[in-house]
C-alpha cells in the first residue's frame, strides 16, 4: 500500500476544492472511453466513475458564448470545419460531435457543464481562449466558486484572473528555467499558483511540497496503466490526470492511503 503524504497549504492561498480521494483523479476531457471528449455525456461519465475532477477545455464563439472544445478548430471532433472563434453559437450548436456512428452529441456551453457538475464533481478548467469576467460570472451563477481550479495557458491570463477572482485557485506549468527551490520561490512570489503540472525532478518536487504547492501530473498515454500510475505516485505527487478515470479510481482506492 502506497502512503502519500499530505502537503501543507499556506493559509493565504486560495483553497483547493475538496477531493474524495487521497490522490486527486482528473478525468481528461471527461471520461471519454464510452463518450466523446468535452461533451455532456463524457462529463456525466466522469461523475459516475467517481473522479474528483473533470477537465474542461474552454473556448469562445464569435458571438461570445463559452463552449467546451479542446481544439481551436472543430474539424477533428465534429462534422464541421473552421475555427470556433469564427463561428456563432447557432452554427456551433448545429454541429454533430463524432461518436463512432452511435448516438449524436453536440458541443456544450460552459453553463451546461457547470450545472451538471455542481455538488457532484470539481472542474479542472483548461482556460484556452475565453473571457475571464464572463467565465467567472457563469461560475458564480452556477454556485461553483469552490469547485473549480483554473489552468492558465498564457502569462497574461494570470493577471486578469487575480483581478477578477482573487480567491480562484490557479494552476500552470513552471517555466523551464525554474530548476531549484530558490527559483521556484521567486516564481511563486511573482505568480501565486496553487498547483503545477510539470514537476518531476525529486528535489524540485520536495521544494514544491515544502512551499505548499500541489503537483498534478498528466499520465494519459497509449500505454497508460497501473505501472505508469505507480511510477508517478512514487514521485510523491498529489494528483493524476488520466484517460482511464474509472480504472484509476479503483486503483487509487486499492493501492493508496
Amino acid at each position: 500500500m502506497l502512503v502519500v503524504p499530505a502537503f501543507p497549504q499556506h493559509a493565504a492561498n486560495p483553497a483547493l476544492p475538496h477531493a474524495k480521494h487521497k490522490t486527486v483523479v482528473i478525468a481528461h476531457r471527461g471520461n471519454h472511453v464510452n463518450a466523446p471528449e468535452n461533451t455532456l455525456a463524457s462529463t456525466r461519465e466522469a461523475i459516475q466513475c467517481g473522479a474528483d475532477y473533470v477537465e474542461v477545455d474552454l473556448r469562445t464563439t464569435k458571438d461570445g458564448h463559452l463552449v467546451a472544445m479542446h481544439d481551436a478548430k472543430v474539424d477533428r471532433t465534429t462534422n464541421g470545419m473552421g475555427k470556433i472563434a469564427d463561428m456563432t453559437w447557432q452554427e456551433v450548436v448545429e454541429l454533430q460531435v463524432f461518436n463512432r456512428n452511435k448516438k449524436t452529441h453536440r458541443i456544450p456551453e460552459f453553463r451546461e457543464i457547470l450545472a451538471i457538475c455542481k455538488g457532484k464533481i470539481n472542474i479542472y478548467l483548461d482556460f484556452k481562449d475565453a473571457d475571464v469576467t464572463e467565465s467567472w460570472k457563469q461560475i458564480k451563477a452556477a454556485g461553483m466558486e469552490h469547485q473549480v481550479v483554473v489552468y492558465l495557458n498564457k502569462e497574461e491570463q494570470y493577471k486578469k484572473w487575480r483581478e477578477v477572482a482573487p480567491e480562484m485557485p490557479l494552476m500552470t506549468s513552471l517555466p523551464k528555467e525554474v530548476t531549484n527551490k530558490e527559483q521556484l520561490t521567486a516564481f511563486l512570489n511573482h505568480t501565486h499558483i496553487q498547483v503545477a503540472d510539470n514537476i518531476t525532478e525529486p528535489e524540485l518536487l520536495k521544494a514544491a511540497h515544502e512551499l505548499g504547492i500541489a503537483v498534478w501530473l498528466d499520465v494519459q498515454s497509449p500505454t497508460e496503466g497501473p505501472a505508469s500510475w505507480n511510477e508517478a505516485l512514487h514521485k510523491g505527487v498529489q494528483g493524476l490526470q488520466t484517460d482511464k478515470p474509472a480504472e484509476m479510481v479503483s486503483y487509487i482506492k486499492t493501492n493508496v492511503q
